[in-house]
C-alpha cells in the first residue's frame, strides 16, 4: 500500500460526512474525487503513477488490470468541464475520513467549509484488489484538509434578491 499526499487540489463529489448513494441505494462508503492539475500538481501525478506502476509490477506481475480499473484517470477523456487539464483520482473508505481545517481543527458538515470546488490537501492510500470481485487498483480515502475557496461546482447558488417581495398575510394565497 502506498500513501499519497496531494496538496492544493480541487475537491469534487465529496461525501465526507455521510456515506454516498448510488441509484438511490446507500453505498456504505465515504468518498471524494480529487482533481490534480496536470501542470500545478505534476510531481504528485508522477508519484501516483509510480505507485500504480509498482502495484502493477508487484501484484499483477506487470500486467495492468486495464485503465478503466485504475483509480487515476485522465480528465481530458471525460466530458466534464471541471476535469479538463486534470488527472482525476477517486478514493473511498467505509470508515469516516478525517476532515480538518487549515489549522487542523476537525470540521463537520454543518461548518459548510468543505464543498465541491474548494481546494484541499488530501491523503489516500493506493492498494491492489485481486479477488473474486476482480482486479483493480483502488484508493482508500484517509483524510482531507481544507486549504482554500474555489468556484463551487454545480449550478450557481440562488440569491434572495432573485425573489420579489410581496405583502399579505401568511394564510393569504397568491394567485398567478
Amino acid at each position: 500500500m502506498s500513501r499519497i499526499k496531494m496538496q492544493n487540489v480541487r475537491l469534487s463529489f465529496p461525501n465526507l460526512f455521510q456515506t454516498s448513494t448510488f441509484g438511490g441505494e446507500d453505498t456504505g462508503k465515504f468518498d471524494a474525487t480529487f482533481l490534480l492539475d496536470k501542470a500545478d500538481n505534476a510531481s504528485t501525478i508522477k508519484e501516483v503513477e509510480a505507485a500504480i506502476k509498482a502495484i502493477v509490477k508487484d501484484t499483477f506481475k506487470g500486467k495492468s488490470p486495464g485503465d478503466d480499473r485504475i483509480c487515476l484517470k485522465d480528465g481530458d477523456e471525460t466530458d466534464r468541464e471541471e476535469q479538463q487539464g486534470k488527472m482525476v483520482l477517486k478514493a473511498s473508505t467505509k470508515k469516516r475520513p478525517l476532515v480538518v481545517d487549515r489549522d487542523k481543527t476537525p470540521l463537520t458538515e454543518e461548518d459548510g467549509v468543505v464543498y465541491a470546488g474548494c481546494y484541499v490537501n488530501g491523503i489516500c492510500s493506493l492498494w491492489a484488489q485481486n479477488n473474486a470481485y476482480g482486479k483493480r487498483i483502488n484508493a482508500s480515502l484517509d483524510g482531507v484538509q481544507f486549504c482554500g475557496h474555489g468556484d463551487p461546482f454545480g449550478p450557481p447558488a440562488i440569491d434572495v434578491d432573485e425573489f420579489d417581495a410581496f405583502g399579505g398575510g401568511e394564510d393569504e394565497a397568491v394567485g398567478f
